[in-house]
């Protein structure tokens, strides 16, 4: 009697859910006639994010946390620069004693000079780091035996690209947050392209200081990528439980705060070794607003007249305590709002041991071998347990013709 009615309350059953669904075809015969209001016949976003490629995700989210890390620190980094270039306003002032005659002689605006053309300029640059980065970092892995060296060159290689892309709208930028109030040469970022290509020569004016800006990305960029994503693999395998948040899918990823923290010691580490390229290529980028052409026409001439001018303390590294407030923030922002947009866009998040760190973990060189052997051993374990149950067999016919 039950199955009777199973079979007759499963066409019904089919009909009535066919039913469902055509009237529910009808309500909503296209993407954009869903309702906005939540319910279970809203369409899922989560396809929207599937059908976004991983380098596209990467794109987006390098620029957004670079756009947040750049305007934190503005005021900081118009104050490294006017420390940098020997500004006659600022050139004997400290950093706070800069950042309060910033605000005196031009206002709040005066910190943020500039900052409209950085963001011009900053997005397509972190874009571009992040997600070359995060391209040549899965390319090089498998093709190096060291995966440290990989993610070294990764970020170095990331790096290069988003210089070599956005090169003159950093020119830009700096010849607008060199000017003070009073004194300006430029009206805007458009009126400064047009100077600098009418009266400096073309397109090759747009690339002063390039050269030590491409030589001093190796180990600053390639430094940063790789202390940060070293120390973030360590903590976790092997970090503390309280420096992990577990994601909805099983995800682990480390909290915001250690986030934080670890980009400010890749960023502090990073800038340290590349400093002095980065002095050589402010010098080299306002020579010609500062009437220094001859001298700081060259990357090795600009070091060594930096050099034998101010020395090493007040030269080459002229500036770096306003750089570390302005860098470590920076980099450890970056960082940190990076890995939560891959959280947000539910990018890949590479946790310890999912991939294979080198060849020697793909093809590791006993495991053939080990495969053999275990096929051998599978083999006579099976002919034993054969042949037992053949004995078996036999004496228990035996015991039955006795």
């Amino acid at each position: 009697m039950c199955e009777n009615l199973g079979e007759i309350a499963a066409p019904a059953a089919t009909g009535f859910g066919l039913a469902q669904c055509f009237r529910r075809d009808r309500r909503y015969n296209g993407p954009d006639q869903h309702p906005d209001r939540p319910g279970k016949d809203r369409p899922s976003k989560a396809p929207t994010l599937q059908r976004v490629p991983e380098w596209g995700k990467a794109l987006l989210a390098g620029g957004i946390a670079s756009c947040c890390a750049k305007t934190a620190v503005a005021p900081l980094d118009r104050t490294k620069i006017l420390l940098q270039a020997h500004n006659s306003h600022y050139k004997h002032l400290g950093i706070f004693s800069t950042l309060e005659a910033i605000w005196r002689r031009e206002g709040v605006q005066g910190w943020y000079k500039g900052n409209w053309c950085q963001m011009v300029r900053i997005f397509p640059y972190g874009a571009v780091q992040f997600m070359a980065f995060e391209q040549f970092k899965k390319a090089l892995t498998p093709r190096l035996d060291h995966p440290h060296l990989a993610k070294l060159l990764a970020g170095s290689l990331g790096g290069m690209a988003a210089v070599i892309l956005t090169y003159p709208l950093d020119m830009v930028r700096v010849r607008l947050m060199f000017q003070v109030k009073g004194e300006h040469l430029y009206e805007g970022i458009w009126h400064t392209f047009r100077t600098i290509w009418a009266q400096e020569g073309g397109i090759m004016a747009f690339y002063r200081g390039f050269v030590p800006t491409l030589i001093g990305m190796v180990p600053y960029s390639g430094l940063s990528f790789f202390t940060f994503d070293t120390l973030k693999q360590l903590l976790l395998e092997s970090g503390p439980a309280i420096f992990l948040q577990h994601g909805g899918e099983g995800d682990r990823a480390l909290r915001a705060p250690v986030n934080l923290v670890l980009g400010g010691v890749a960023g502090a580490i990073a800038q340290t070794a590349s400093y002095p390229l980065d002095v050589t290529r402010r010098r080299m980028q306002l020579a010609v607003i500062t009437a220094n052409a001859d001298k700081f026409s060259g990357c090795v001439q600009t070091l060594l007249t930096v050099y034998r001018t101010d020395g090493v303390k007040h030269g080459l590294y002229r500036g770096i305590s306003v750089n570390y407030l302005r860098v470590i923030p920076q980099v450890a922002m970056s960082f940190c709002v990076y890995e939560i947009c891959k959280q947000l866009f539910r990018m890949e998040q590479n946790p310890p041991n999912s991939q294979p760190n080198s060849r020697l973990e793909q093809n590791p060189p006993n495991s053939q071998q080990n495969s053999r052997k275990e096929h051998t051993y599978n083999l006579q374990r099976n002919s034993n347990s054969q042949k037992t149950a053949e004995n078996s067999t036999e004496k228990t016919q035996n015991s039955k013709l006795s």
